[in-house]
């Protein structure tokens, strides 16, 4: 049992953790080159960003909810209805999509200003946000087709598939940011405009992928004509993963207010740390979702004290994970400070941010694996939205504003304050744990109720 577990979620795990990386790689690859034009810059495309980090709380709650429904139908073996929810999730994401793609295109510096009131930072957050405008309807599209490839047997070929993007991505910024070979040196924009090509062959290459024979492919009668009764299921369970995500999302993004408003050193520190936070994570993001994805498979083959079995032991991967990946972010730290190229006051800020971050990764580990991954896949989800709501909005943001705008604390000890919340809610979290609501098939009976599931 042992053995076959591990092999079934190393061949989800590592696809998925490398996805992951490269994707992080892309953020870090701007830091890093934009670092070398002027920190402004950086902090500046940082900010920026902050509207991309919003548009993913909507796609990672639609590929959650669509993991969650997928895997277990793929797991019992019905491929027309995992071609149904690829149909109604895609005309959901291509809707908001193209809300950002207004918003970023003809109101960029309104929504600069939420971040920052610094003239500078705004010009040049403005120039980033209007050039990569279309990226947001082409992440729309693909990122849905390379959840269905994970979720039906193809999570290799949606990491090759992601990953040669990034590749592009990072090649294109050196290229475009600084004016390699017969390239123009376009610095913010060219970061921008790299990001949209790595998007446009992204899509493209999962649009055609899919169209293969044993694919699950795109049926337009489908999309045009949704499963009445199947989406009612499909936003009975991901509604609340929808106002997790943005409970949990624009309360960190407050975090990014907060700190853009004590002034460019802090937010250029910030900017490295959530950078390096997103690398050192990867690998218990995908115990996350790799561990959802078993796990529903599972239970959609109505395998349920084998499904409770694999949550123990997904449990306790990710606490191991998530001190790991603290340990190297403290060995890994002295690197990352040389090439980071900060002032003097930003090198020291992101120093004793380090020491914070490795706390806060082992909690961000045992949070993203349960809340994000075992809970969903039993469509457990009421419990995330309620607990990250509290944790946030009545903790962890309020004291980081009162830290920073009533008593004046220094950057650090704001900070320490704003990186509690993965801290605070493990104790609810592992209560909930055990009382194994989450076990349940969605696809046999999706009422099943919360009393016959603690039965298991």
């Amino acid at each position: 049992m042992n053995r076959e577990f591990y092999k079934k979620l190393l061949s989800l795990v590592l696809p998925i953790a490398f996805q992951q990386f490269m994707l992080s790689l892309v953020s870090a690859s701007d830091a890093l080159m934009l670092g070398f034009i002027s920190q402004d810059a950086l902090s500046a495309v940082s900010l920026a960003g902050q509207v991309m980090f919003v548009f993913n709380l909507f796609l990672t709650s639609f590929s959650m909810g669509t993991s969650m429904m997928a895997a277990q139908y793929w797991g019992k073996g019905d491929k027309e209805t995992v071609s149904k929810i690829l149909a109604f999730v895609l005309r959901t994401a291509l809707t908001v999509s193209f809300v950002f793609f207004i918003g970023t295109l003809f109101f960029p510096r309104q929504l600069m200003y939420i971040f920052t009131s610094e003239r500078n930072l705004i010009d040049g957050g403005v120039v980033y946000l209007q050039a990569s405008a279309i990226s947001y309807l082409l992440c729309g599209i693909s990122q849905i087709y390379l959840c269905i490839m994970k979720n039906s047997g193809h999570a290799v070929k949606s990491t090759l598939i992601s990953s040669t993007a990034v590749i592009l991505n990072i090649a294109l910024n050196a290229a475009l940011i600084f004016g390699l070979g017969n390239f123009p040196a376009l610095g913010i924009a060219g970061a921008a405009y790299a990001t949209v090509i790595a998007r446009a062959l992204e899509m493209i290459w999962a649009v055609l992928d899919s169209a293969k024979a044993g694919r699950i492919r795109l049926n337009l009668n489908f999309f045009f004509h949704a499963d009445k009764s199947l989406e009612k299921i499909y936003w009975k369970y991901s509604l609340p993963i929808l106002g997790n995500e943005l409970a949990w999302g624009c309360g960190f993004t407050m975090y990014s207010v907060v700190m853009g408003h004590m002034g460019s050193d802090a937010v250029a520190a910030n900017s490295i740390a959530n950078i390096a936070k997103n690398l050192m994570i990867c690998f218990c993001l995908g115990i996350a979702n790799g561990g959802s994805i078993l796990v529903g498979n599972e239970l959609g083959a109505g395998r349920l004290d084998r499904a409770r079995e694999y949550g123990g032991k997904l449990c306790r991967l990710s606490i191991a994970g998530g001190i790991a990946s603290g340990g190297l972010l403290l060995l890994f730290s002295p690197l990352i400070l040389h090439f980071a190229a900060l002032g003097a006051q930003a090198e020291e800020y992101l120093k004793w941010m380090f020491f914070i971050c490795s706390y806060y990764l082992i909690g961000k580990s045992i949070n993203s694996t349960t809340i994000g991954g075992i809970f969903s896949a039993g469509g457990d989800t009421r419990f995330g939205l309620i607990c990250d709501t509290v944790t946030l909005w009545c903790v962890t943001v309020p004291m980081g504003c009162i830290a920073a705008f009533v008593f004046n604390w220094p950057v650090l000890a704001v900070y320490f304050v704003l990186n509690l919340d993965e801290i605070v809610k493990l104790p609810a979290v592992y209560r909930h744990y055990k009382e194994y609501r989450w076990v349940k098939n969605l696809t046999q009976n999706p009422d099943f109720s919360e009393k016959a599931a603690a039965e298991y």
